[in-house]
């Protein structure tokens, strides 16, 4: 059996497990499977590790991004230069390679959202996590300002106080990477002034479950577009496995 699977904190709500299982289905690979594995800290990964020695790839979710490095034999120039891993390959010599796909799917769901032009108003984006980064990344690679937004006033960027009317004006794009509003929780939302918000925003939420976050609805209710997390979450798994597949 060829083994694949998600770690993470809490699981019970993936998408990647049915995603994977009805694409095993689909190619009619029998000898795949893909399961969860829910880690109390990243420190019983050797343990889960030595228990599936079949294992050949690995999705890596909230937590443990930043904090799988040290488990790691190698890293992928997109991940080293993001400074998060996503994906974990498993090569036939038996190294453990990190991987960012974030970055890949993000960049290409925002361009089929986005309508991103060289002048183009700057984006904030909300949270400094492992997510983050891979936004981070592709804004670059896109050519749109940004800055980052979070509750710490010692970090860089701005914090949710600092965003006025002129600054949410300024920037037409506008990302949550939090987990705020994430099922169950999904009476929880980012603390921006969606008064703020007009036709001419562009919401981007991370967040796949619920379909529309509150973010996204109180977006909407200004008339601003909206888009959640789940055309980045299929394009960053067709991506993974396509580093587990070559």
């Amino acid at each position: 059996m060829r083994q694949f699977g998600l770690i993470g904190l809490k699981l019970e709500h993936s998408f990647s497990q049915n995603y994977f299982t009805q694409k095993f289905d689909t190619l009619g690979l029998a000898d795949c499977s893909y399961a969860l594995y829910e880690l109390g800290g990243i420190k019983e990964l050797p343990a889960l590790m030595a228990r599936h020695p079949h294992l050949k790839g690995l999705n890596i979710t909230i937590p443990y991004k930043e904090q799988v490095w040290p488990y790691l034999d190698e890293v992928a120039p997109s991940a080293a230069r993001i400074g998060a891993v996503n994906v974990v390959e498993f090569t036939t010599d038996g190294r453990r390679v990190g991987h960012n796909t974030d970055y890949i799917g993000f960049r290409d769901s925002l361009r089929r959202f986005y309508p991103v032009r060289g002048d183009a108003a700057g984006a904030l984006v909300l949270g400094t996590g492992g997510s983050s980064k891979a936004v981070e990344a592709a804004l670059r690679e896109l050519g749109i300002r940004y800055w980052l937004v979070s509750r710490n006033p010692l970090s860089r960027g701005l914090t949710y106080d600092d965003l006025t009317p002129a600054i949410v004006s300024a920037h037409s794009l506008i990302i949550n990477t939090t987990p705020l509003g994430t099922f169950p929780a999904m009476d929880q939302c980012p603390p921006i002034p969606y008064a703020e918000l007009t036709a001419r925003h562009y919401l981007y939420d991370l967040i796949y479950n619920p379909s529309e976050t509150l973010f996204m609805a109180k977006g909407a209710a200004q008339g601003a577009h909206t888009k959640n997390g789940f055309e980045m979450l299929c394009l960053q798994a067709e991506e993974s496995w396509n580093i587990w597949s070559r």
